[in-house]
């Protein structure tokens, strides 16, 4: 029996009693006039899209490591399915939807363990859908972005100290984070800061955790040798399931079938298609090869940077928020590789850098409030909201990893990293020379 186990096994099963006796979930079949069956159709299927991207983040993500560390990468993603969706379910939920407690989170009690959140509707939240189905499309949103981090430590990352960090960075810094943008009565709403699907929520605190995580756990010992992606074609595919999704994050968050969500779905993929072309014809430029992975990064950086915007702006702006996203995503990815800051596949460039410029071009065009209107308001305010987030989501993310740390050392030992985590961390591996007498060997040696 593996001891360091225990805890987090003891914890599940908790869990499980725990539900047994919840008498009050909200579950009941209600009769409810102000469903909208047409909004609820299309939350359905946005829900089950924004879910997609996880699995294909995996791809995403798994296409671009080392051939050893594939399987491990993957898993980081598909794991956040499990953990998060229990966490929010507990009391994530209630965390960033309760009761507001000055603005800046939930009352735990509120929705623990989904009390109250059934078939109905909910007047401040979901005024033409049911509230389950708004809980779970935000959970979607709460999955995705502790997977995003993985991308920052990918390759030396220790699995149980990993799971530990994303149930803390989830409580700690998302659920905050998701009330004082999302809530009616969060800081941020209330200050007039406009975040149409997370460009704060999402990708700047998992661009600013990856920061925090690069620090914490050092470079690789292959960083700044030569690095060959272990399958461009899994990157591209992974590209293809993100670019739907975002359909569903992006379009969906308008949390009905109407005119919002219609202007979302088109600068959203107008958007990453400008992207994806200046990424590329920007690495021409440079006397760098037109590449598939490129290309791949150019459309994920045109999503992210639309996010924030995605209702609030028109399709013509969509293209240039997307070309300049790109472009600076691009030229601060230059110059991140010439530190000495070990992010492995560029998540605080991409999603980090493509946030910020997000947030920043709202400010800029948003309709009717936005600088071009004449009224510098809303941008001083997305300015200040940048810094606030980045340093909330940094600090906080940095002493995470730190606590982590100290409970669970969250870099594997040498021999693991050398093996490579698909063995080390979960005995298994892409390549068909190796048994599993082979396996067992490596794994005893990393251990």
């Amino acid at each position: 029996m593996k001891k360091k186990w225990i805890p987090g096994f003891t914890l599940l099963i908790l869990i499980a009693i725990i539900s047994l006796f919840d008498v009050n979930s909200g579950g009941e079949i209600v009769a409810d006039a102000n469903i909208d069956g047409g909004d609820t159709a299309w939350m359905l299927a946005a829900t089950c899209l924004v879910l997609l991207m996880t699995p294909g983040l995996s791809f995403f993500y798994g296409g671009m490591v080392s051939r050893k560390n594939v399987i491990s990468t993957m898993l980081q993603s598909f794991i956040c399915m499990g953990v998060i969706t229990l966490v929010w379910v507990a009391g994530g939920f209630s965390l960033a939807f309760g009761d507001s407690i000055g603005g800046i989170i939930g009352d735990p009690r509120t929705f623990a363990f989904f009390k109250g959140v059934g078939g109905a509707t909910q007047a401040d939240l979901a005024p033409t859908i049911p509230f389950i189905l708004f809980a779970l499309f935000q959970m979607k949103f709460a999955i995705i972005t502790p997977a995003l981090i993985t991308g920052s430590f990918a390759e030396r990352v220790r699995f149980s100290g990993f799971l530990l960090f994303i149930v803390l960075f989830s409580i700690v810094v998302y659920a905050p984070l998701a009330h004082m943008t999302w809530h009616p009565e969060g800081f941020l709403r209330q200050w007039g800061v406009l975040d149409f699907a997370g460009g704060t929520v999402v990708h700047m605190s998992a661009g600013f955790a990856a920061i925090a995580a690069a620090i914490i756990l050092g470079k690789r010992k292959s960083h700044g040798a030569t690095h060959k992606p272990a399958n461009i074609p899994f990157v591209l595919l992974g590209t293809g399931l993100l670019w739907f999704g975002w359909f569903g994050f992006n379009a969906g968050s308008a949390l009905g079938a109407n005119s919002d969500a219609a202007m979302a779905f088109a600068t959203t993929t107008v958007a990453s298609a400008a992207a994806m072309l200046a990424w590329v014809f920007y690495d021409a430029l440079m006397g760098r090869k037109i590449s598939g992975l490129g290309a791949s990064i150019g459309a994920v950086v045109g999503l992210v940077a639309i996010t924030p915007a995605a209702g609030f702006v028109t399709v013509g702006q969509s293209v240039f928020i997307g070309v300049a996203g790109a472009i600076v995503s691009n030229i601060v990815v230059y110059y991140k590789n010439k530190t000495g800051i070990d992010d492995t596949l560029d998540v605080f460039p991409c999603h980090g850098v493509g946030g910020i410029v997000g947030m920043i071009l709202t400010g800029v065009f948003a309709k009717d409030v936005g600088l071009i209107y004449g009224d510098p308001t809303t941008f001083l305010r997305h300015l200040a909201a940048v810094f606030l987030v980045g340093g909330f989501t940094f600090g906080a993310s940095y002493l995470l990893f730190k606590l982590t740390n100290l409970i669970i050392p969250m870099r594997v030992n040498e021999v693991a990293e050398d093996i490579g985590l698909d063995i080390s961390q979960h005995g298994e591996s892409l390549s068909k020379s190796k048994s599993p007498e082979d396996i067992a060997e490596m794994m005893r040696k990393a251990s």
